[in-house]
């Protein structure tokens, strides 16, 4: 390692304090001046509120709470007069009643009578009462809604100041932009310092990264646990959405049922043909309920299809201890926690292997490539039981692969008898191969398409089979020892399959029957098979789905995804190598062979890469497009590029060296692209129309962020 300054050195010391209060004084101006401009500007306004009493038109009235109702859409706006000292209309709300909005969409007429512009109001934000308007005459506000609709507004307001905001949020979100920024600039000394998982400093480090997430995972499980409770959501005449349906599979498995204890009505199990929605539809026409969304029915009783395996070790046993049944939303965050640990965890082993003189720059870089690539913060943020199983899959996969890629060990066994050996091969820990193993398999318990996983094991093992075939060949080893750590392997993977698999059986009569094929949804899944047609067009979108980029809040918006024949297919914003740009370094794979043979890891990287395209293919013809599936290939194609980032980061010698320009210009592109792909995956957060959209789930803070850039 090349000599370097002491960190706590006078001459560093002072240029990092020059360096942090020069950030810290761009960030307040930032934050007070940029950000406040509205409250700078009207700072003179005259606060004349003559015009508290609006007039209203023709399509709104006031209720017996104040409120108003939407009687004619097309009369249904207020007028309020300006002074001219003021360029903000204030939106004033009351507390809205049970049947009220609690985001309203209203439309600031322009002067010379054109359309104007749109904006949606939250009770719940004070902020985003505030709206960009003439400053002088009369203003015509539109309220944009359904006839009948209760709106919760007082009146609108001219003249108005707009007042001072500071937010710890925002400038925490410079300050670590910026901390990034000088982190892994190509000149800084990060760059400098070798990746070292034996050194104690740098796994301090590791733990000081993981220790955020950890809180905040803790604290978002404890308020689960204090205050979730139980959901179910009906309407007359419709379907039973109950997003409780692995709390429904821990009550029955601490009963010893097998199906759900749920009500089936009389008429539904009567159906000749319940799976028929037309069928369906007659019973709910007619008030039959409940009839359960997304539930598998067979044979006169409710099913939960994937994800047993979390509801039998996290929601029964929070059953059995506290008699109340664990929310999905915690269940996903523990599990996308695990995730992400086992996924750097696992980042960082490869890196070592691909790459022993990478620096921590490169390295930390990986880490935040890896989970985007993965799909993880679709999963972390959408916590209803759909992402249950791919969580717990993501943690069971990454810890797996993580535990097998650490199995060629050189430390000393407790016991030598852990140690199994072929002569021309590295040694393998017996016991790492068997739990990562078992973990792989108990993918088969929550989302069987990580089974897959396993195939990865005979590239990344080839050495010691091909060993074991050549040994046995020779007569140097009995056919006992030869077979002790594939006999590991099997039996460990046979722990979790052959109960799971018994599990199907008895449910449905098939041990690979998981139930999804009886599940009540959009079509008849008992009939219906992927129409051939739409199978190239979703691998495209899955993949290169292009982006839709717009002029409002959040700037991005959903694609359309065309099809020739009707299939399943979640809205989304765009394909995979859109939100994450950086994969595309694994269309390098091909050309680093000679670099990686000393590493034994391009049979491994080739592998994922095929196994990527092929499940990419495989979810297309027979699950349709979601958003949430992208997490199951999303991983593979990440190991499959990192060899290619590393390349482009590193160069072609010590990842540590001082870089030449080119590189320096190497190593910004691949910074941009990361940059890139975070403001793309936040953005999508905020996306309006997505399944769970904020604006929907949580207005106050998808209100109070989009002010940042409407004011």
């Amino acid at each position: 390692m090349p000599h370097l300054p002491h960190p706590f050195a006078k001459g560093s010391r002072r240029r990092a304090a020059v360096a942090a209060l020069v950030a810290m004084l761009v960030v307040l101006a930032v934050e007070c001046v940029g950000f406040n401009l509205p409250f700078w500007r009207t700072l003179g306004a005259s606060t004349d509120s003559a015009a508290a009493a609006n007039t209203l038109g023709p399509g709104l009235g006031r209720t017996d709470t104040g409120a108003l109702r939407v009687t004619d859409p097309t009369g249904s706006w207020l007028e309020v007069k300006a002074d001219g000292t003021s360029d903000y209309l204030r939106v004033d709300t009351s507390q809205p009643k049970q049947d009220a909005l609690r985001v309203i969409h209203l439309r600031v007429a322009s002067p010379d009578g054109g359309d104007g512009t749109a904006r949606t109001v939250a009770a719940s934000s004070p902020r985003s009462h505030f709206l960009k308007a003439h400053s002088a005459g009369v203003t015509r506000v539109w309220v944009e809604e359904a006839k009948g609709s209760v709106i919760p507004i007082e009146a609108v307001r001219a003249n108005v100041r707009v007042p001072f905001s500071f937010s710890p949020a925002r400038v925490a979100l410079m300050l670590g932009a910026l901390l990034l920024a000088a982190l892994w600039r190509p000149g800084s000394r990060l760059w400098r310092v070798a990746l070292d998982p034996s050194d104690l400093r740098q796994r301090f480090a590791f733990a000081g990264l993981v220790a955020p997430f950890a809180v905040a995972t803790a604290a978002n499980v404890i308020w689960q646990m204090r205050y979730a409770t139980p959901l179910s959501f009906h309407q007359p005449g419709g379907y039973t959405y109950d997003i409780d349906q692995y709390g429904h599979l821990a009550d029955a498995l601490l009963h010893g049922r097998l199906s759900l204890d749920l009500i089936v009505p009389d008429a539904l199990a009567a159906a000749p043909d319940p799976y028929d929605v037309t069928t369906r539809s007659r019973l709910l026409a007619e008030g039959v309920s409940p009839i359960y969304w997304d539930y598998a029915y067979y044979d006169g009783h409710w099913y939960s299809y994937f994800g047993v395996v979390p509801a039998a070790i996290l929601f029964a046993p929070y059953r059995l201890l506290t008699g109340r049944m664990l929310s999905s939303a915690a269940t996903v965050h523990l599990f996308m926690l695990v995730a992400l640990v086992f996924a750097w965890l696992l980042t960082i082993r490869l890196v070592v292997r691909l790459a022993p003189r990478t620096s921590l720059a490169a390295t930390s870089m990986m880490l935040l490539f890896v989970p985007l690539a993965a799909n993880m913060p679709y999963l972390a943020y959408r916590t209803n039981f759909y992402s249950v199983p791919f969580a717990a899959s993501l943690a069971f996969t990454t810890a797996g692969l993580w535990l097998w890629l650490g199995a060629a060990t050189l430390k000393r066994p407790l016991n030598p008898a852990d140690r199994w050996h072929m002569d021309g091969a590295p040694a393998l820990s017996l016991p790492r191969l068997g739990l990562g193993a078992f973990l792989i398999a108990a993918n088969f318990g929550c989302r069987p398409t990580f089974c897959l996983a396993a195939v990865l094991g005979i590239p990344l093992f080839w050495p010691q089979i091909r060993a074991m075939a050549a040994n046995l060949k020779a007569g140097r080893v009995g056919v006992a020892r030869a077979f002790a750590a594939p006999a590991v392997v099997l039996a460990a993977a046979l722990v979790p399959l052959v109960p799971l698999a018994w599990y199907n059986h008895a449910r449905f009569g098939s041990f690979v029957e998981f139930g999804n094929d009886y599940q009540f949804t959009v079509t008849d899944m008992t009939a219906f098979r992927q129409p051939p047609a739409d199978i190239p067009a979703m691998v495209g979108y899955y993949l290169a789905l292009p982006p839709r980029i717009v002029h409002a809040f959040p700037f991005v918006a959903l694609s359309p995804t065309p099809l020739a024949r009707w299939a399943f297919a979640e809205p989304m914003v765009g394909g995979l190598l859109v939100l994450c740009p950086p994969l595309l370094a694994a269309l390098a794979l091909p050309f680093l062979r000679r670099r990686l043979r000393g590493s034994g890891l391009m049979p491994l990287m080739t592998a994922a890469l095929t196994l990527g395209l092929f499940v990419v293919v495989f979810d297309a013809s027979n699950a349709g497009l979601g958003w949430r599936y992208m997490g199951d290939f999303g991983w593979l194609f990440a190991m499959a590029a990192l060899p290619g980032l590393l390349r482009a980061v590193n160069g072609a010698g010590d990842g540590c060296a001082p870089p030449a320009a080119r590189l320096k210009a190497a190593r910004i592109v691949v910074l941009v692209l990361l940059a890139f792909s975070v403001l793309v995956n936040v953005l999508c957060l905020f996306t309006v129309g997505r399944q769970d959209q904020m604006v929907a789930t949580n207005p106050a803070l998808f209100h109070d962020v989009m002010t940042w850039f409407t004011m």
